[in-house]
């Protein structure tokens, strides 16, 4: 279990999690992105934006 970044409640996590998987927050419903494994790290999942084609 891993601290969430946004509201600090514990966010319950599988065993096989991989660096850029994206998990939801139970308690808050942020969406959270693993950046470091060994120990697990999650931060803020960034928002996705148009392209606009480009």
């Amino acid at each position: 279990m891993v601290d969430c970044p946004e509201c600090g409640a514990g966010v319950d996590l599988h065993d096989d999690l991989e660096v850029g998987e994206i998990v939801d927050c139970a308690t808050c419903g942020a969406e959270l992105e693993v950046i470091g494994e060994g120990p697990v790290d999650l931060d803020t999942a960034p928002e996705l934006e148009e392209d606009w084609g480009e």
